[in-house]
């Protein structure tokens, strides 16, 4: 085997025992990422020499002290979290030529465990899409199927980790954008309680729902990477201030007792019958080893998306107010005053998706339209709040498919807006609660991956763990694609 092949669990022993060093890990990586990136199209930037000069360091400081269990091992990260001294564009023309005077609270923690920071990975234009193909810069393709798309909006970080040109990687998840293209590629990826992992550092989308989370092809390897990049920050006012337990060391797969919800509404219409029947024969499988099956209701989830949409893009508008061509990134060139030169910027530096939902949300929090729209949604969110809550009263987590369908041909929704947007029906109630869901592969249906949705209590992520880590023992790790 190659190195980049191996976990990131395993390459930790590896490391610590001498058996490799991080450079040349280091160099597995970023050979596999120039072998298949230009098939695969993961990457917008790769810091290869940056890189392997760290992994150097790393082996260095090995030979003196004990590192943390990720120091040495390759990683990705989303092209929205803030890398100092690296181009961090959220895949936008409006932020093409931008390098950050600063880390995102996140790449600390990270530059912290002396993980190697490998490049930034694409994403749709500013998190908006479902898809990767919103991108100023390039379109990110399936490893599993070239011809199909890998999910959004974090379709590069789940990619690379799918591809083998990352061994884990960070993504952010706003309405299941970490969720569907973990799903979507055959990988696990874990959206947080909101308010564990900070958002200092994130470009914001949509501030109430936006979450930093990882990618790992494995379980253990995203509990590991959780574990780093959680934690209370005083920068970001929405920080948690309690205390994270050891997520790897705790790791069970035991299920004996475990309560699992199946809500009716996530099995219904708009949900392909292939998809449902392999979930729910992974739940069952779950239930020969000892869950208990528990059918629940939650009525809201027809009025999520609307509502969703509704607050995101409202968030959205607020949020991208700040890009003018004032402070920094894109600037039009021809203009005649300063409005024109504001209009002209926004205009050219965004693409058709951002400025969708940019004029969506100025719609709904107009005046005349606010009440309508807007304050309707909110009500909404606490009708799926309170859903959720009486919910776990009768179960510990609940079990839904990831995705309504396995990944689609590229192109195929791009030019129905309303249609990629239903591609969110399972994962959005999830950032409109704040809790904590995980998406874990289960099986796979026309042979693409089709992953199982555990949604949690806020903070319940290690029971999210456990029964994903129940799921991978009987379906097998995630292995590197070939491309």
């Amino acid at each position: 085997m190659e190195l980049y092949e191996y976990s990131a669990h395993e390459l930790s022993k590896m490391l610590s025992e001498k058996k490799c060093s991080s450079e040349e890990l280091t160099k597995s990586v970023l050979d596999r990422a120039a072998a298949t990136d230009e098939k695969v199209g993961a990457y917008l930037t790769v810091c290869a020499e940056e890189a392997l000069k760290k992994a150097r360091e790393v082996d260095e400081k090995r030979a003196k002290e004990t590192l943390h269990p990720l120091a040495g091992i390759p990683i990705g990260i989303k092209d929205n979290i803030s890398t100092k001294g690296l181009l961090t564009t959220c895949a936008s023309k409006m932020l093409y030529n931008y390098v950050p005077p600063f880390d995102a609270f996140v790449m600390k923690k990270v530059n912290a465990a002396d993980m190697v920071v490998t490049g930034k990975l694409n994403m749709d234009e500013f998190a908006m899409g479902s898809s990767t193909e919103n991108s100023y810069f390039k379109k990110t393709h399936n490893p599993h199927n070239l011809d199909c798309v890998p999910g959004g909006s974090s379709g590069g970080s789940a990619a690379a980790v799918a591809a083998g040109s990352a061994v884990i990687s960070l993504g952010s998840d706003t309405g299941g954008s970490i969720r569907m293209p973990a799903s979507y590629c055959g990988v696990v990826g874990l959206k947080p309680t909101y308010g564990s992992v900070s958002r200092y550092g994130l470009v914001a989308f949509a501030s109430s729902l936006d979450q930093i989370g990882p990618f790992g092809r494995n379980v253990t390897d995203t509990a590991m990477l959780y574990g780093v990049i959680c934690g209370h920050d005083n920068m970001d006012a929405t920080s948690a201030d309690r205390e994270y337990p050891d997520f790897t060391a705790l790791l069970n797969s035991d299920v004996k007792g475990l309560k699992i919800g199946i809500p009716e509404e996530y099995y219904g219409d708009g949900v392909d019958n292939s998809v449902k029947e392999t979930v729910m024969n992974a739940v069952k499988e779950l239930e020969k080893q000892g869950a208990q099956i528990v059918n629940i209701s939650l009525p809201s989830t027809g009025y999520a998306l609307n509502a969703y949409y509704i607050i995101s893009s409202a968030e959205a508008s607020s949020n991208l107010a700040r890009f003018d061509g004032v402070k920094y990134g894109y600037r039009t060139e021809n203009y005649d005053s300063l409005i024109d030169m504001y209009e002209k910027t926004r205009s050219e530096g965004f693409g058709d998706e951002v400025k969708r939902r940019i004029m969506l949300g100025t719609f709904v929090l107009s005046s005349g339209f606010f009440d309508a729209y807007y304050k309707k949604a909110k009500l909404v969110a606490i009708e799926i709040v309170k859903e959720f809550n009486a919910a776990f009263e009768k179960c510990d987590v609940i079990a839904t498919p990831a995705t309504p369908a396995t990944a689609f041909k590229l192109g195929e929704n791009i030019g129905d807006p309303t249609k990629m947007y239903a591609a969110d029906i399972c994962t959005v109630t999830v950032n409109i609660a704040g809790l904590p869901a995980i998406s874990v592969p289960c099986g796979r249906v026309n042979n693409m991956p089709v992953g199982l949705q555990f949604i949690g209590r806020k903070f319940s992520e290690q029971t999210l763990l456990n029964a994903a880590l129940a799921v991978e023992n009987n379906y097998g790790e995630a292995k590197p694609v070939n491309v």
